[in-house]
């Protein structure tokens, strides 16, 4: 099965859109995450319409912004994806007559919302200027500080 990784893929371009003083395009955004711009552009919208980043129109445009990094949350990301599936894991059948299957997807289905909810618990915890110093420092012990791919 095939992870989401659109968490981390928009978290990754939105750390770089912190560091642009200008509006960055569909197109160096998706290459940042080797992904096509058509794909950053339905990203990007469902976060514009939470309010995190604006698009401007015509030459020069683009996405910047519109957000205050020490506001924004991973969970707050997380839910303007549309709160993507967290596990891979899954119970085979959802409604099964078998006795034994049943105890396993009730052991399974228990695990998962707690693991869930600590995991959604954490994110809260998490914002986007964190991110942003740790990539500071991160960047600050390289020889050549510029690089932020």
């Amino acid at each position: 099965m095939k992870c989401d990784s659109r968490l981390s893929g928009v978290l990754h371009v939105l750390l770089h859109m912190a560091e642009h003083e200008r509006p960055v395009t569909s197109e160096v955004l998706a290459r940042m995450i080797s992904t096509n711009p058509v794909v950053i552009r339905r990203i990007m919208s469902g976060l514009r319409e939470h309010g995190y980043v604006r698009s401007e129109k015509g030459h020069g445009g683009g996405w910047t912004l519109a957000c205050d990094l020490e506001q924004v949350t991973l969970h707050d990301v997380y839910t303007a994806l549309g709160h993507p599936s967290l596990f891979a894991i899954g119970n085979r059948d959802e409604n099964p007559d078998c006795l034994v299957e049943q105890a396993v997807n009730e052991a399974l289905n228990h695990t998962l919302q707690d693991a869930e909810a600590l995991l959604l618990s954490r994110f809260r915890t998490i914002t986007l200027s964190m991110l942003s110093i740790n990539f500071h420092h991160h960047s600050s012990m390289r020889k050549n500080p510029h690089e932020t791919t």
